[in-house]
């Protein structure tokens, strides 16, 4: 697999502002308020036509419900979206109906997310239906031009889920995602329960699909080889927000954030003679119920100091196009100068959890 090269054109197709979907939890035998699941909590970024916006994180951070709430599957609890300048988090269901022919989905399991019971043919077909007035013989053209495009055979179209492969069934769902000709496809762990050969076809066909029909992506992924080949930028998620923000290129060559840094640590290297000095993180991901106070990070950072656990960091510019909501990039007068950022990547903490002065 080779790089995506930049297309991203500078208009947005989506913007999110303070995006927040909280669950409330009840209990007890008259079912009382017991606590909120905090799965996102004030997400802002924005995505223009023509670019892939990758979205990495640990299981659990809050990205597939993220995704959801963009396509509005499930209903934000604060913020706003905005498609093409029209905010659309709070249009009802027949308002709303426009706005979800350009905004389709792909999902992780590729067998889940198909009807069992129906043929693949009337799998495609059926968006096309529901957003166009067109004769049977229109939407069968249509219907095979897809299965071609998404590299199955026309032969395949009478045929059941259950008698297509993973990688195969996946394909019929990318297909079912271009019926409609969508604007952005919310891509949900699309390779993850894929081979690995099957998966480098089937980001390299969403790739080849981006530059033929100026497709953006949402692709939310835990593995980052993957994300480094398809994203054009990379929003790095923990604990419900955005900790870091900025190009592939910038996040891979030099991370801003302790967590970003502990992930791209993780990546296996395939030359056995590279030696990669690693960041090891302490712990286990906190509860969504009950979240740290100050920085979310701070349980697990090696690198936080007192201010990392009463003040929750906001994501700020550090480097040009280059968002880090992290103490540590500040200057912050109670600890004295700011921290180098090579001190930062050398690991230079103190045995006590302190940062030294630059």
């Amino acid at each position: 697999m080779t790089p995506v090269e930049s297309t991203v054109a500078s208009a947005p197709l989506l913007e999110v502002e303070a995006l927040t979907k909280h669950y409330d939890l009840r209990g007890g035998i008259f079912a009382r308020p017991a606590g909120k699941v905090h799965a996102v909590d004030e997400v802002s970024f924005a995505i223009a036509e023509g670019e892939t916006l990758g979205l990495v994180g640990e299981s659990g951070c809050g990205k597939s419900t993220l995704g959801k709430t963009l396509l509005r599957l499930v209903e934000p609890t604060a913020g706003s979206i905005v498609w093409r300048g029209r905010r659309i988090d709070q249009l009802d269901s027949g308002a709303m109906r426009p706005y979800r022919r350009e905004m389709q989905a792909v999902f992780q399991d590729p067998y889940a997310s198909l009807n069992p019971r129906m043929r693949a043919a009337d799998i495609v077909a059926e968006p096309i239906r529901n957003f166009e007035q067109s004769g049977p013989a229109e939407i069968r053209e249509r219907v095979a031009a897809l299965f071609d495009r998404v590299g199955l055979r026309a032969e395949q179209m009478p045929r059941y889920p259950y008698e297509f492969s993973g990688g195969q069934r996946q394909r019929l769902g990318i297909a079912r995602a271009l019926a409609p000709r969508p604007k952005l496809i919310v891509c949900d762990e699309p390779v993850s329960a894929l081979d690995v050969s099957v998966q480098a076809q089937v980001i390299n066909l969403l790739v080849d699909l981006q530059r033929e029909f100026g497709l953006s992506y949402l692709f939310v992924a835990h593995d980052l080889a993957v994300v480094e080949h398809i994203s054009h930028r990379v929003a790095v998620m923990y604990l419900g927000r955005i900790v870091e923000l900025t190009s592939t290129r910038a996040l891979f060559g030099s991370p801003l954030h302790p967590y970003a840094e502990a992930l791209l640590a993780a990546v296996p290297v395939p030359d056995p003679t590279v030696r990669r000095e690693r960041l090891i993180l302490a712990g286990d991901v906190p509860s969504p119920i009950k979240i740290p106070t100050g920085c979310r990070f701070h349980t697990r950072c090696p690198y936080a100091f007192d201010r990392c656990r009463v003040e929750e960091p906001t994501l700020k510019e550090a480097a040009p196009a280059h968002l880090v909501a992290c103490h540590l990039r500040e200057a912050p007068a109670s600890v004295g100068p700011a921290i180098r950022s090579d001190d930062a990547q050398r690991g230079k903490a103190t045995p006590n959890g302190g940062v030294p002065h630059g």
